[in-house]
């Protein structure tokens, strides 16, 4: 799955069960159907974290691309915040919350088990609004406080102390939807003191493109100051960190010729959102060029660093370092999770040195009930293998990719054996 798509919604799922309902409708009048209770999980209240980590939250979607395990990214980083990614309206229409326009938020569980998950370790989450593309709110609410009435239940529903607004194309070439963002913002802020805002938009050599600065112009209009304004320098003709770095020092210009701002104060309400890896267009950014962009950002004071994504923070098995773009895995040599740990460095923590459990001494296979996998052997849905001591699932058909949570995310790790 191409992953800018992958980023703002889980495309390759379809609506087809909206007729499920007509078959249980009662028959008779008199013994109407009892009323299903409705679902109220919610998640445990947040651990107390500055506003350091928030800044730092590298995206993850919790419900596609193939997400890795927080608990264990957490461990293996230092991490102690994730942006989760996207909120948007349903994609039958409508202004209520759903994850990926396909679930709704209301009736969510999944979403709160990751949720429990991070926070039982001390960490927390701020939800992503919008993406790249699917239907946003504020296109699909026709007012500011109803696009913010509609993000309120988001809030609720997880205790929210962070919100990023992702807005981008389609979306901010509609005047009306910005201004109905813009203002949901501005009144989301009024009504949970503290809530911690980003604003993401498009990066381009300039800064941020036409769009984006009428953005900012929208903004301004409605007196909206976030804790920050973060563009996206990529797939726009990047070529490594020299071309970001560029682009932020432009950007902080536009920053301060739309609000007033001298430099320092324009900087300290900057940030970066970068793609780990291959991007969609085929540049390349490497552990490198990240090291490069968070002297940078350090050394100017930066408000956020962040980056697309977790999902993809892993080398592609077998390793595809030139030739496609995955929403799973990051096409250039690297280590597991080594694109997050400079978030948590952003953040103003160490990462561990070393790994925080011990790997596995069984060989492959192990101990498992499952047969050994086998290169050579055909797999298709629902087949199960043993390899480095855990039972995968096969989720569609498949030969010679290797078990693992990366690649094209054919293989599902039921656990170790």
């Amino acid at each position: 799955m191409p992953p800018r798509h992958a980023r703002t919604l889980a495309a390759t799922v379809t609506a087809a069960c909206l007729a499920l309902g007509a078959a249980g409708t009662a028959l008779a009048t008199d013994h109407p159907a009892p009323a299903r209770p409705a679902v109220t999980a919610t998640a445990p209240a947040p651990t107390a974290l500055g506003s350091n980590w928030y800044a730092a939250a590298p995206y993850l979607m919790p419900l596609d691309n193939d997400p890795p395990d927080a608990g264990a990214v957490m461990d293996a980083t230092g991490l102690k915040a994730f942006q989760l990614a996207f909120v948007l309206a349903p994609n039958g229409g409508g202004c209520s919350p759903t994850w990926d326009g396909l679930h709704p938020v209301a009736s969510d569980t999944a979403v709160v088990g990751v949720i429990s998950t991070i926070r039982a370790k001390g960490g927390d989450v701020s939800a992503s609004i919008g993406g790249y593309n699917g239907t946003k709110l504020g296109q699909a609410c026709g007012t500011p406080e109803a696009t913010a009435a509609a993000y309120q239940q988001v809030i609720d529903k997880y205790g929210l102390k962070a919100l990023d607004f992702d807005l981008e194309e389609p979306e901010y070439e509609n005047t009306a939807a910005i201004h109905n963002e813009i203002g949901a913002a501005k009144i989301l802020q009024r009504q949970n003191p503290g809530l911690y805002l980003s604003v993401t938009t498009a990066g381009t050599a300039d800064g941020t493109g036409w769009f984006g600065k009428q953005m900012l112009n929208e903004a301004k209009s409605q007196s909206f100051v976030p804790d920050n304004f973060s563009i996206m320098p990529f797939d726009g003709g990047f070529t490594g960190a020299a071309a970001q770095t560029s682009a932020l020092t432009n950007f902080n210009a536009v920053l301060r010729s739309t609000f007033g701002w001298d430099e320092a104060t324009a900087y300290a309400h900057e940030g970066i959102s970068q793609m780990n890896g291959r991007s969609d267009t085929g540049e390349f950014f490497t552990q490198a060029d990240f090291q490069t962009v968070l002297d940078f950002a350090t050394s100017h004071h930066m408000a956020r660093l962040t980056n697309w994504s977790v999902n993809r923070d892993r080398q592609c098995t077998p390793p595809d370092n030139n030739g496609r773009t995955s929403g799973t895995c990051s096409s250039v040599p690297q280590g597991a999770w080594d694109f997050t740990k400079f978030s948590v460095k952003f953040a103003g923590a160490t990462p561990p040195t070393t790994p925080p459990t011990t790997p596995p001494t069984t060989p492959p296979g192990g101990s498992c009930a499952a047969s050994p996998y086998s290169a050579g052997t055909v797999y298709v849905g629902g087949d199960t293998v043993s390899a480095n001591g855990h039972t995968w699932k096969a989720r569609w058909w498949t030969q010679g990719e290797a078990p693992s949570t990366g690649g094209s995310g054919v293989w599902q790790d039921l656990g170790a054996c």
